[in-house]
């Protein structure tokens, strides 16, 4: 191979263990030698006399290079890069069987800091690339390289469709329900032949049900998964301006290969990571995407700094160039880039559990622990007792009838369904905010220039006047203008003037098929496809005399705008007025089309008349907006909530400490005074037992306030000094790398601490992923947001409200089934999340507990199965779930922000607390109550309690076996009509933990719109048509042998969940009374 040929970077194809070197002289002379890992060049002193004076020794260091002496005038016809007279060649230290590693293959980890790219002269990165600043690669080489180093583009991560599949279907409780529905196929037959049950068979299938529907939860769960990957390229740019053989030519950005020279302009994207060999005077590139940097760096040729990341003389793949031009050579593409490797961290790796995940796993857990010993235990009691003292009394098929029956009643089947509507509720409640985006985007006179929609938000092009320009960025943070312009067609259009002072639009949906709830409608508007919709922007004390209703942030529903609201907004404005802000109202109103005139169009003279005498008014308040510089104003209060709440706020950032410091004292993360803010050299390098203590919540101490670290101190801190570090109240990470943010995350989980990060750019990303609640800004990239598990669509203090909705999650899963250390900008979420707990209190006891007892004294006592096993699935997927999924929507108790967080590790969704509460004292009322109604029903017909127990089957002579049949099939339907019924006790009372039902009251919402929680009344009208229609319907009544009941069998219960309503406020009184009592440390 000629010697031109050898690439200075190792690239090179030496897949023998040999290379042939050619001699450039008059004569060509071949030598064949092991590839040394260090080689000394001996130039001839013809040579040295007309060179420039360099090491007679040059070690090959990185990639197995050969570097050699400048070389002269490049001949772009012949394409060899170096000429010499003479070379010879001596090997200091050989090596075998060593052969160059493909760059896009190495570990996506690696030390970034090993980079060198910028550390060397311009001609020598020319030199180790092979390449001429005046004519480029040919197209030989790029032949070659593309080959070697493969397409310009990311891998993307691998997908196993199958194994996502299996997850959905044998997740959580799948594999159990799987399982229990084969058994009882085969309890059906071949076991139950030669009389095949019929139940049996509808059991199997109703199973089978439940896992399908099982299996779509957890793929709709899973819909909206990391995508990280696909995102990328719409960073990137599609094409590029190169030089190759001598010419300039544009190329797919994917094509581009190491040592590519690129013409850089303004507004280009960097397509690869760049070594700068040429800029203008005003060459400035914006990289705030990848290393956090608030502005614009102006680029040199020369290396301005040690660290590749800090060095102005690089150019990282997804920056910008934002001023200037300048020319780059290609020194990393692909996976190796430095935007590679961080979207590799962020998309590698298996995923981390949430704290809510991790607590629905450790539930699942413990009821299948349940559900399985006590299925071994019915085993071992019939094959070592009942097969053999009352033989026949349960067969084989009836044993595994009663396995399955075991474990069906302890699964929640309403469970998944009931955490994934909660979920989809909370984030429901947290994307209303984009009406106002729409208003503010459609009701706007400036648009984005097309060309500029590929640069950020802030760098965009704008036509428009200043205030209608922020207002138009502003929208854009939270939803693309665009999307929500196409939605909708103008028909009619008022532009602002000094003296009506507002601007308005009439529109209409764009087509018959856009939805007719897109933004600005609004939950409570009534709008139809063919109404319109009004909006309109300017000043509110113009405005406001023209609106009677406003958007109730918490529904997104419209309510009365009362004298007390508009004196809210009238000091809210003047407040901002006084701060130099302008301020200005959106509103809108829903136009039914049958208000509009058709013999007038909306081209008339008069129609602007009708307009502003007819349509503009009775208006909605949808918000005010107020022109203001960051940082802003909420960011103080947003940050003393929090921590009121228990969070600690850090701030992470790749700003200089002091300009870091500064911002963080402007918004509340930092309360010290300069002189009293820690560094480095405070944190002892072997800490003395007083460090080594968890942080804690409670504790107050002002020697450990504030810290400042920067990105170079995190690279030398020991073990020791990390620990000191994370006892800290108020931290600033200053100048880090994305390795280094990553490196923050892990060390505070590492302490126990649940983590959450806060980040807009592509470096944001991997420590966005590894956080326990990674939360985006909207207006960030694509890749940050989609690693998130959080977006914020609007201001920096909606994350109070994604606190607070977060833990009534786990509250109202816990009343329905059965609160943590939090880092934030990064921010440590503090210990408790509510949802969860109401669901599993409502689900375990007739769920679980009360169509356990039937089995067991069935088994145990010999008496009849007093609930079918039918009724079971009945009850656990239908009758109560729609009860368990209005808890979803229940308000939070009062004090969710001041709350002591929640121990994790001790603290669980399902504790001793809530099992005692669910089965010692809900399960055993219900359960009883149920069987006395049953057995009461049977001794009224005749059949003596006492000849039934112990019978294992055997029924006195007396009695007829089919008439007994028959008010067995009455006693079943009768316990379970008085267990559905009195789960309307259990469901009223545990709505709250502590709070009594007369102040929290669910049924305010018929006297008070807004109030309440009007979903609990249908939700338990609706069970009861489920009960009657399995009932009474003869289908079911002669396949799953159910029964309607007598009307005293109808009312009693009402009685006894009336009762269990009452034992219940007696115990949250206690509570209340007694705060630190006997009933307040057992409460759940």
């Amino acid at each position: 191979m000629p010697i031109g040929d050898i690439e200075r970077d190792g690239s090179s194809d030496l897949n023998a263990s040999s290379i042939e070197l050619q001699k450039v002289h008059t004569h060509r002379e071949h030598t064949t030698f092991n590839l040394p890992r260090t080689i000394t060049i001996q130039e001839d002193p013809y040579y040295l006399a007309h060179a420039r004076p360099a090491d007679t020794e040059r070690e090959l260091r990185r990639f197995n290079s050969v570097s050699l002496a400048r070389p002269a005038r490049v001949d772009t016809g012949s394409r060899v890069i170096g000429e010499f007279r003479t070379l010879s060649i001596h090997v200091t230290e050989s090596q075998r069987d060593i052969s160059p590693k493909n760059t896009h293959n190495k570990d996506a980890t690696k030390d970034i800091a090993d980079l060198d790219w910028h550390l060397l002269a311009s001609e020598e990165v020319l030199q180790r690339l092979s390449v001429h600043p005046k004519s480029g690669l040919d197209d030989e080489q790029v032949r070659r390289k593309l080959s070697q180093y493969g397409a310009n583009t990311v891998s993307p991560p691998k997908n196993n469709l199958i194994l996502k599949w299996v997850r959905y279907i044998l997740g959580g409780f799948g594999s159990l329900l799987l399982v229990a529905s084969i058994l009882c196929f085969i309890a059906w037959k071949p076991l139950g032949n030669p009389n095949p049950q019929a139940s049996n068979l509808a059991l199997a299938v109703v199973l089978l049900i439940v896992i399908v529907l099982q299996t779509a939860f957890n793929a709709w769960q899973d819909f909206s998964t990391n995508r990280v990957m696909a995102s990328i390229s719409g960073l990137l740019p599609s094409s590029v301006l190169v030089l190759r053989n001598g010419h300039q030519v544009s190329i797919p950005a994917k094509d581009l290969v190491p040592g590519d020279i690129v013409v850089v302009s303004l507004g280009n994207k960097l397509p690869a990571d760049l070594r700068f060999i040429e800029v203008s005077s005003d060459f400035k590139v914006d990289r705030s995407v990848l290393t956090g940097e608030s502005e614009p760096i102006r680029g040199t040729v020369e290396k301005t700094d040690d660290n590749v990341l800090e060095t102005k003389n690089m150019g990282l793949q997804g920056t910008l160039c934002v001023s200037g031009s300048g020319l780059g050579v290609v020194v990393q593409t692909g996976d190796s880039t430095i935007f590679g490797r961080i979207a590799k961290l962020s998309s590698t790796g298996s995923p981390s559990l949430t704290t809510l995940q991790r607590e629905i796993l450790r539930f699942i857990i413990i009821i299948i622990s349940f559900a399985l010993t006590l299925s071994v235990v019915v085993i071992i009691l019939w094959a070592a007792w009942l097969n053999r003292s009352h033989k026949g009394f349960i067969t084989v098929s009836g044993l595994i009838i009663d396995v399955v029956s075991v474990c069906v009643s302890f699964i929640p089947e309403g469970l998944p369904a009931c955490v994934t509507i909660s979920l989809a509720v909370i984030a429901h409640t947290l994307a209303k905010n984009k009406v106002l985006s729409a208003v503010a985007g459609i009701c706007n006179a400036a648009k984005f220039e097309d060309a500029s929609m590929d640069q950020p938000i802030e760098l965009r092009t704008v036509h428009g006047d200043a205030t209608d320009s922020a207002i138009l960025r502003f929208a854009e943070t939270i939803r693309p203008v665009l999307e929500s312009s196409a939605e909708w067609e103008d028909v009619f259009k008022l532009s602002f003037n000094s003296k009506s002072k507002y601007m308005l639009k009439l529109l209409r949906p764009a087509s018959t098929s856009t939805p007719t709830r897109c933004a600005p409608v609004g939950p409570g508007d009534s709008f139809g496809p063919d109404d319109f919709m009004l909006v309109c922007k300017g000043a509110p004390d113009v405005l406001l005399k023209r609106c009677g209703l406003i958007n109730d942030p918490s529904t997104g529903s419209s309510v009365p705008l009362t004298p007390l609201l508009r004196q809210r907004l009238t000091a809210v404005q003047e407040a901002w007025a006084a701060k130099g802000q302008r301020v200005l109202l959106l509103a809108k109103r829903a136009i039914p089309y049958t208000s509009l005139s058709k013999e007038m169009p909306f081209d008339h003279p008069d129609f602007a008349d009708i307009v502003d005498s007819q349509l503009n008014q009775d208006l909605t308040v949808v918000g005010l907006i107020g022109l203001v510089d960051p940082p802003r104003d909420d960011i103080p209060a947003t940050v003393a909530t929090m921590r009121g709440a228990g969070i600690r706020f850090f701030m992470v950032t790749g700003d200089f400490a002091l300009t870091a410091v500064a911002i963080a004292q402007q918004c509340g993360i930092i309360t010290s005074t300069s002189s009293q803010i820690h560094h480095l050299s405070d944190l002892h390098a072997e800490s003395p037992p007083v460090f080594n203590e968890a942080y804690d919540f409670d504790a107050v101490n002002t020697s450990r306030n504030s810290l400042v670290l920067t990105g170079s101190d995190l690279m030398v801190m020991s073990e020791s000094q990390w620990h000191q570090a994370c006892q800290y109240a108020e931290i600033v990470f200053a100048r880090t790398t994305p390795e280094q943010k990553l490196r923050i995350v892990k060390e505070f989980q590492k302490r126990g601490c649940i983590v959450g990060m806060t980040g807009d750019g592509v470096n944001d990303a991997p420590s966005l992923k590894a956080a326990d609640v990674g939360i985006a800004m909207g207006g960030g990239s694509e890749v940050a947001m989609e690693a998130a598990d959080l977006v914020l669509l609007e201001s920096f203090s909606s994350i109070v409200v994604a606190v607070e909705y977060g833990r009534l999650v786990f509250d109202n899963l816990r009343k329905a089934s059965a609160p943590h250390s939090h880092i934030m900008a990064m921010f440590l979420l503090a210990k408790e999340t509510p949802a969860a707990t109401q669901t599993c209190v409502y689900l375990l006891p007739a769920g679980s507990f009360s169509e356990l007892l039937p089995i067991l004294f069935n088994v145990i006592l010999g008496l009849p199965q007093i609930l079918s096993n039918l009724q079971m699935i009945i009850v656990c997927i239908i009758t109560d779930v729609l009860p368990a999924i209005s808890l979803c929507f229940e308000k939070p108790e009062s004090g969710l922000l001041t709350r002591k967080p929640r121990d994790v590790k001790k603290d669980k969704l399902v504790d001793w607390k809530l099992l005692l509460h669910a089965y010692g004292f809900l399960g055993i009322l219900e359960s009883l109550c149920a069987m006395s109604m049953a057995f009461w029903y049977l001794e009224r017909r005749g059949y003596r309690f006492m000849d039934l127990v112990l019978a294992y089957g055997g029924l006195p002579a007396q009695y007829n076996p089919e008439a007994f049949a028959e008010a067995l099939n009455k006693a079943q339907s009768i316990y379970f009509f008085t267990l559905v019924i009195m789960q309307f006790g259990n469901l009223l009372s545990t709505r709250t933990r502590r709070l009594s039902i007369f102040q929290s009251n669910p049924f305010t919402f018929l006297l008070h719109r807004g109030t309440g929680n009007w979903r609990l009344l249908p939700a338990m009208l609706a069970s009861l048509a489920f009960l009657f229609f399995f009932s009474y319907v003869p289908f079911f009544q002669h396949t799953f042998l159910t029964r309607g009941v007598s009307i005293e069998h109808f009312f009693i219960p009402f009685g006894f969940a009336l009762a269990i309503s009452i034992l219940d406020e007696s115990r949250k009184y206690g509570v209340r009374r007694w705060p630190k009592g006997f009933l307040a440390q057992v409460a759940w």
